[in-house]
């Protein structure tokens, strides 16, 4: 495989972005603009509508940031590169694209980070964990964690994984919300692109729009987000995919879209 350390590619619609730093997926500034590159090479790609990010490692999604970098480094090249790290995982969020973690393994400190800035994390059983123990380091999870997993699971729930530092298993993980399916080990990634090719063959156009109703609204006085939703809806009703949806509704037939 590539020696880079982030690999965007793509199948159809569907992009992937795989994290290959064995042995643990740590992390530097040097990987995070990898990434930063690889999400921006998917955003900037019409043709991708849903992109999965996985790992190339068997028991590691990612352990999070290279604490060895973390003490040989200054503190203001440690701030640079949390300020790299909040703008890639940035884009996620306010992209009109899909972003799905796979989870397979240890997803700590910073690796969850990432995986919190998906919009869906799908995670496979087994002998693993997953939380934010930045505490135990004297620091805090400082590439969103703070602010992502509040909003995920709510406040009392979040803080207290933080200010303890304990993981979870995948099924308390399920539990308390941080994932969203788990999956038998071996079949994870075919689920998770199972679900990515469903999607991406479904109404892009109006999917985007979900998302960014979802995200720009949930920060807005009600009134405003209704707003949001409207001016939103509009659009729709004049794109070939809606048109589309109504006639195959009406028709009694499976309809199919375009992205436009």
């Amino acid at each position: 495989m590539s020696d880079l350390r982030v690999i965007p590619e793509q199948d159809g619609a569907v992009g992937t972005i795989t994290l290959n730093h064995p042995k643990a997926n740590s992390y530097d500034i040097h990987f995070m603009l990898e990434l930063d590159a690889a999400i921006d090479a998917h955003i900037a790609n019409d043709s991708v509508s849903v992109v999965v990010m996985k790992s190339n490692l068997d028991k590691f999604f990612s352990a999070g940031a290279d604490i060895k970098a973390f003490q040989a480094n200054s503190t203001a090249d440690n701030m640079k590169m949390i300020r790299v790290a909040h703008g890639a995982l940035r884009k996620m969020g306010t992209s009109q694209k899909v972003f799905i973690a796979a989870i397979n393994g240890h997803a700590l400190g910073g690796g969850l980070e990432m995986a919190l800035a998906c919009d869906l994390r799908f995670a496979a059983e087994g002998d693993y964990r997953m939380g934010l123990p930045e505490v135990t380091l004297g620091l805090l999870p400082g590439n969103g964690g703070t602010q992502r997993l509040p909003r995920l699971i709510g406040r009392t729930k979040a803080l207290d994984l933080m200010i303890t530092g304990r993981t979870v298993t995948p099924p308390q993980a399920l539990e308390l919300g941080i994932v969203d399916r788990v999956f038998p080990a071996g079949e994870l990634m075919s689920q998770t692109l199972k679900y990515a090719s469903r999607l991406s063959s479904g109404a892009s156009l109006a999917i985007g729009r979900i998302k960014q109703a979802v995200m720009e609204g949930m920060d807005l006085p009600l009134d405003e987000s209704f707003a949001l939703e409207r001016d939103l809806m509009e659009p729709l009703f004049d794109t070939a995919d809606a048109k589309e949806g109504i006639a195959a509704f009406a028709e009694k037939r499976q309809p199919t879209y375009t992205g436009r």
